[in-house]
């Protein structure tokens, strides 16, 4: 299902996102396809299915990566311990974007770092780019601080926030950790210190092990559970930082499972503006326009003009 790239009157899943006009509220999460180039070889599917691309998580310095395995299957889901492996901020500004056709979706960059100046630094780099806007992964170790994740400490989240705030005026996206103790305090913070959005949420801390080895299967130890195995978890979560951003008008990518329809509208009922789109594009990576297809027929039978109207609908 294709809409044209411009005018919400006559394209009802129209998203208005942090300023951003998105033409379907899907967006391609981080990793799932590489730098917004991976699924463009995939035959039928094409970006403008989709209202915005999340690029792979961008380091300061060239990383390798966490030593293999780095994915496996379970049960509902997947694990995944990539570790970061990218070529480093001034190669994908300086070779990766210029390849990218910012007239069928917008792009949005994905940021890590392991101290507050390497997010400092890395969005001054990406300010100066034709990026659309910056999400922050602060679900990464603070090496100043003993290995302490960011996201999981909402004061740390909200000074890596105030930090990318003072680099740029592009959105910002603060990418919301599940493994921590109060999702809404972290969201109430980081609001103060000046995001303009969320993604709720990221992967949740997970591992497998090889019984006949007695081994973990990834090489890591560890790693990031996504998929409908996590659905009910992010699903509350959403709910949760909608009661705290709302007031705001404070958008949100609810995200973890959505592989149907009736997924992404759930995760707008609870909250969520536009709905991210991951681990289901390893086994269906045409799943996207079935999902766009499935929200407008909702609309439509439902009488909404609009997403807007749904987004946040939950009866009490």
């Amino acid at each position: 299902m294709h809409y044209p790239m411009s005018g919400s009157q006559t394209n009802p899943l129209h998203v208005d996102f942090c300023g951003l006009s998105l033409t379907s509220p899907i967006v391609l999460l981080s990793g799932c396809v590489g730098f917004g180039e991976e699924y463009t070889r995939v035959e039928g599917f094409s970006n403008s299915d989709v209202g915005a691309v999340v690029l792979k998580g961008t380091t300061l310095e060239p990383r390798l990566g966490h030593r293999p395995r780095r994915m496996c299957e379970t049960p509902l889901g997947m694990l995944n311990a990539i570790g970061l492996q990218n070529p480093g901020v001034d190669k994908v500004i300086d070779e990766i974007l210029p390849g990218l056709d910012f007239s069928e979706t917008r792009f949005i960059a994905n940021i890590c770092g392991s101290t507050i100046d390497d997010y400092a630094a890395i969005t001054r780099r990406f300010d100066d780019s034709p990026i659309d806007a910056i999400e922050i992964n602060i679900s990464c170790p603070n090496i100043s601080e003993g290995g302490v994740h960011f996201g999981n400490v909402p004061e740390m989240s909200a000074r890596v926030v105030a930090a990318c705030r003072a680099q740029t005026n592009k959105p910002i996206i603060t990418k919301l950790s599940p493994n921590q103790t109060d999702i809404r305090e972290n969201a109430r913070l980081c609001i103060e210190a000046g995001s303009d959005a969320f993604a709720v949420i990221n992967t949740v801390m997970a591992m497998a092990i090889d019984i006949e080895q007695r081994t973990p299967v990834l090489g890591n130890v560890r790693g990031g559970l996504s998929g409908p195995a996590i659905k009910p978890i992010a699903l509350l979560m959403t709910l949760q930082v909608h009661e705290v951003s709302k007031p705001h008008n404070i958008p949100i990518i609810g995200q973890g499972g959505i592989t149907t329809p009736d997924d992404a509208i759930e995760f707008m009922i609870a909250g969520a503006a536009t709905v991210g789109v991951g681990t289901a594009l390893f086994y269906e990576p045409l799943v996207c326009p079935e999902i766009n297809a499935g929200i407008a027929a909702y609309l439509e039978r439902h009488d909404m003009a609009s997403i807007a109207e749904l987004v946040g609908s939950m009866a009490q």
